[in-house]
């Protein structure tokens, strides 16, 4: 491997920390946010309309990027992504900042996809643990750095430049990639699967907005839920038949039936995202709404979840290089997760927050066991000509498992805070400040449903990780490549004409 791919890599990897710094910064800030710009019942809007547009943008990035060209893609994405993070910080109200936020995800989905696919480019399978130093480097500064960036910002600068930070590294990003990244220009003349593109979009939306709403602005049986429902379905049955008759599905069902591996390991990403993005929003709420915590200490508070995904990636990584094995590694992460996020949700208005960092440490064991881990997976079953969309297929199941895992945990929250408030629903009970000016009952009892709010929360993550360890259980071990997959086109990092492989 060239020496020049630490550089390029390094590059990759930094564009991906943009929207790791974002989703960890947001986060632990987000109870200033929306005490600022509205009531408690829009927390999850904030980050669900990032995901959303996450989720359905992603593929179609993916796709782009296998038929013309992986850089311009990135770059593009990238650009995008630094417009949003912008505008958000300039954002006045709720309604704009919702949208502004979903103009982050359109690059977000962009940098995710394409991020991986270059990643899988550069390095065969059975050498990423050797680079996984470069990529536990990278998530110690989005994962640790992101929450005490995010309440050390909020409680000196103000919330707005949470965003504002992005501009800088997102420019350096790009100036980077532009400089050092080659890869193949492509030209094509395929027909974009625009039928696809739609009604994937569709599908996605539905899901993600009937998990939102049900239980909270509608009752589950309510026409409005059962009509989105009946949209997912439906879409998502005309996008299987359609993708089987397309000249370039946007998302091949061949990545899928391939290998059973894949869907296996999108299942391991999808409880993965669900854990990352609930943690990452609801742990922070809890340390500072119950534990007391204010918004710098409540990122501090976060490491114990975060430094463990760091260390035990690095490790399992070196292992898998040295030894070419790795079902071990999600299985144990799996079983990390359920057993932890069950801890979690043994928490209450007692709980100590060194016995909450111990329950932490176990769930982030379980991260760095699962998520680098479930990619590799993934990578090592598919084609180069089809590593763009394989990878935004892998990506598309982790965002959208947080999407999901947001939507329907802030449906939990609202409704549990709802149930446990008399009078509650009108929003300004509800506030994520509201505790510190309520007389002693009506604090207890806020207490108490922020409490109940997130034991649901968690519970549901820990039973969604329990079935992730039993697809853990199913992964069929096969070695690892050392090679580019077969049909590959080499990626150079000289700025030379890039030949077919072998």
């Amino acid at each position: 491997m060239p020496r020049n791919v630490r550089w390029v890599l390094l590059g990759v990897m930094l564009a991906m920390l943009l929207s790791m710094l974002d989703n960890m910064v947001v986060g632990t800030a987000m109870p200033t946010v929306v005490g600022d710009l509205g009531g408690l019942e829009h927390i999850s809007w904030v980050v669900t309309a990032y995901t959303l547009v996450t989720a359905a943008t992603t593929p179609i990035w993916g796709k782009f990027g296998d038929l013309f060209g992986r850089k311009p893609m990135y770059l593009t994405s990238i650009a995008v992504f630094i417009a949003g993070s912008a505008l958000c910080g300039a954002a006045r109200s709720m309604p704009e900042l919702i949208v502004f936020r979903s103009l982050q995800g359109i690059g977000a989905g962009g940098i995710g996809a394409g991020a991986f696919a270059l990643v899988a480019a550069l390095v065969p399978p059975r050498e990423r643990g050797r680079y996984q130093g470069m990529t536990a480097s990278v998530m110690a500064i989005g994962t640790i750095a992101g929450p005490l960036l995010g309440g050390f910002i909020t409680g000196h600068w103000g919330w707005r430049w949470i965003f504002y930070v992005n501009l800088p590294l997102g420019l350096l990003a790009l100036v980077w990639l532009w400089r050092t990244l080659h890869v193949p220009a492509r030209r094509l003349t395929a027909r974009i699967d625009w039928p696809g593109i739609a009604l994937l979009t569709v599908t996605i939306s539905a899901t993600v907005l009937a998990a939102t709403w049900a239980g909270t602005t509608y009752a589950w049986s309510s026409w409005q839920i059962l009509s989105l429902g009946a949209a997912a379905v439906l879409g998502l049955a005309l996008f299987v038949a359609v993708e089987r008759r397309a000249v370039e599905p946007v998302l091949p069902p061949t990545i899928f039936t391939g290998h059973r591996n894949v869907p296996l390991a999108t299942v391991l990403l999808l409880a993965a995202g669900v854990v990352m993005f609930g943690a990452g929003l609801y742990l922070p709420l809890f340390q500072q709404t119950v534990q007391g915590a204010s918004a710098a200490n409540s990122g501090l508070l976060m490491l114990p979840l975060m430094i463990p995904v760091v260390i035990v990636s690095t490790i399992a990584g070196k292992i898998m290089s040295t030894t070419g094995k790795y079902k071990f590694f999600p299985v144990l992460g799996a079983g990390f997760l359920a057993v932890g996020l069950a801890l979690l949700a043994t928490m209450g208005t007692g709980t100590s927050r060194i016995l909450t960092c111990v329950h932490m440490v176990l769930v982030g064991i379980g991260l760095g066991l699962t998520q680098q881990m479930a990619g590799t997976i993934a990578q090592n079953s598919v084609d180069m000509r089809d590593m763009g969309a394989a990878m935004s297929a892998v990506t598309l199941f982790r965002t959208l498992g947080g999407s999901l895992g947001v939507a329907v945990f802030g449906s939990q929250f609202t409704h549990a805070v709802q149930s446990h408030l008399p009078g509650a629903g009108g929003g300004g009970e509800s506030d994520a400040h509201t505790p510190d000016q309520l007389p002693a009952g009506s604090r207890n009892a806020y207490l108490d449903a922020v409490t109940s709010g997130t034991h649901q929360i968690f519970l549901t993550g820990a039973v969604l990780c329990a079935a992730a360890f039993v697809a853990a259980l199913c992964v069929v071990e096969i070695p690892l490549r050392k090679a580019p997959p077969t049909g590959a086109h080499k990626t150079t990092v000289t700025g030379k004409a890039p030949t077919a492989a072998p």
